[in-house]
């Protein structure tokens, strides 16, 4: 999961004979406002998704910032609307409606007033998940004043999102983790092996891609092998994401403060967000590739244990959910999960909506009420409705929810997953939720197949999340633990009294104090009476 009421108050701009005409908002009939955007006489032809953000000035912390943007934990600061640009040549211009496509309403309802105004063009379509990212077009944050008679000139895409640093810190990463790169880089090789049985599903070459970081003392032509520890990271992650990881991993075992394991740390992201590593008739097999292709390629080329009781799966978020079902589908191949703050593994808590109560819609409670999505010191900041309606004017790739229909629903006759619930209405389709509940509600798999499965999965579950995660996914950790408490299935299923989505991991200084015990209870299993 990742990161919503709608956010009403929005810009009034008409771009009339090169400038904009403010329009009080209760005037009727109210006019659709045109913005037009343009590219440099020098720029290359190019396309896109075009989004147009714009905030009230005095909401400015900083006066002018350098971006206007989205922020899902202040969603009523910041509107947009959206178009696709199909082609647009240097010199060219483009006019965005902004009482078309917007969030949360049309920029046509905005008081007078000054405003902050900025321009994106998103090449890849990947807006929903990365936000800015390489190669994207930027205008500059222009000041607008919304009066009648204001004008502001042509927005002009003048500027190139550079392509990021894969090793570059942030700022709040503690100084002993930024020491800890430079040696940490040499350790972690990129592991890129192109898949057979996911390239024969797409028709095209694709590939599972992962750091695999050894640790202090690795020699790979000494007999010593050492347990594993499949790691997957939530939405918004990737490839290009793992350098902090790395470091605090390299730096945690350097100081004994973790024992000497092989960390292997997939890639689960793709165009249309997270994949996983489901078998999804969307996305393509990536739970059989990583099982019976790329784990098998790895121990071919590391000192891994390369057997049940030493292989190992970790991961937060959607990598808590990826990491969760990788154990329950595939329980021979790992000798145990630690997945923290899943997703939801019982779909009759879907971040607070039963999925499969008659008539359900992930809008509204039956009594009327917003589903709330998500909350911060005990608020309610965002709903479900809020999270889906901005969702779909950023884009149609990669988002939060679209991307649960990508791994979770059946194919429809459009080639695309047919979605799990009505983007207008909130209506909850029956029909796709039973394929969800038949393939993907793990609570649902273990009720149904614990006969089967307990030999080879009995006590292999452990799972970790906040009473007040960010994201209510605690509700449904709750429902799961109730199953397997009913199953008398062998589990550790662990509630941390006030732990958020963000700050579980944390205890006092340390922000990877829960990742230093879990390595250490995974290596009690590897090695018995060999922990810490």
């Amino acid at each position: 999961m990742s990161i919503g009421s709608p956010f009403r108050a929005v810009l009034a701009l008409a771009l009339l004979a090169g400038g904009f005409d403010a329009v009080h908002a209760d005037e009727a009939p109210a006019v659709h406002r045109i913005v037009r955007v343009g590219l440099p006489a020098a720029s290359p032809g190019t396309s896109g998704r075009l989004l147009l953000f714009a905030m009230p000035a005095p909401a400015a912390k900083d006066g002018k910032p350098e971006a206007v943007d989205t922020n899902p934990f202040r969603p009523t600061a910041v509107s947009v609307a959206a178009r696709d640009v199909t082609w647009i040549g240097g010199g060219q211009t483009v006019d965005i409606d902004t009482d078309g496509e917007a969030f949360p309403a049309g920029f046509s309802a905005l008081p007078p007033g000054d405003y902050l105004v900025q321009a994106v063009l998103d090449v890849g379509h990947d807006y929903n998940y990365h936000g800015r990212g390489a190669g994207d077009l930027l205008s500059a944050v222009t000041a607008v004043k919304l009066a009648p008679g204001g004008t502001v000139p042509t927005l002009v895409l003048d500027k190139t999102v550079p392509a990021k640093d894969p090793w570059l810190l942030s700022p709040r990463v503690p100084q002993a983790v930024r020491d800890a790169l430079p040696e940490a880089r040499k350790h972690a090789h990129a592991e890129i092996m192109p898949s057979a049985a996911l390239t024969a599903f797409a028709g095209r070459p694709l590939a599972i891609r992962a750091w695999v970081l050894t640790p202090p003392g690795y020699d790979a032509k000494a007999s010593t092998r050492y347990p594993t520890v499949y790691v997957t990271h939530g939405f918004g992650g990737g490839f290009d994401e793992y350098a902090g990881t790395i470091a605090s991993l390299w730096s945690a075992m350097a100081n004994r403060l973790m024992p000497p394991m092989i960390w292997v740390l997939l890639d689960e992201s793709g165009p249309t967000g997270t994949h996983e590593f489901a078998d999804s008739v969307n996305n393509g097999p990536w739970g059989q590739a990583l099982t019976t292709e790329y784990i098998p390629w790895l121990e071919g080329r590391y000192r891994m244990d390369a057997k049940v009781g030493g292989r190992f799966l970790n991961g937060h978020s959607s990598g808590g959910w990826a990491t969760l079902w990788l154990q329950t589908r595939y329980p021979k191949v790992f000798g145990g999960t630690w997945s923290t703050s899943p997703d939801p593994s019982d779909f009759h808590n879907f971040t607070n909506i039963d999925l499969y109560a008659p008539h359900a819609n992930a809008y509204k409670a039956p009594d009327g009420t917003a589903y709330p999505l998500v909350r911060d010191d005990g608020k309610v900041i965002a709903t479900f409705e809020t999270f889906a309606r901005l969702e779909r004017v950023l884009g149609a790739y990669g988002g939060q929810l679209a991307s649960f229909d990508w791994v979770f629903s059946p194919r429809g006759t459009d080639g695309r997953p047919q979605p799990m619930f009505n983007r207008d209405t909130g209506a909850i389709d029956p029909d796709v939720v039973a394929y969800w509940r038949d393939h993907y509600d793990i609570a649902q798999r273990l009720r149904t197949q614990w006969p089967t499965l307990k030999p080879d999965l009995d006590g292999k579950i452990h799972l970790i999340v906040g009473t007040a995660d960010t994201f209510y996914l605690d509700g449904s950790a709750k429902l799961l633990k109730e199953t397997l408490d009913g199953l008398h299935a062998r589990s550790d299923i662990r509630f941390l009294p006030g732990k958020t989505h963000f700050d579980l991991y944390v205890e006092g200084d340390d922000r990877q104090a829960l990742m230093k015990k879990i390595a250490w209870e995974m290596y009690g299993v590897a090695r018995p009476g060999q922990g810490r």
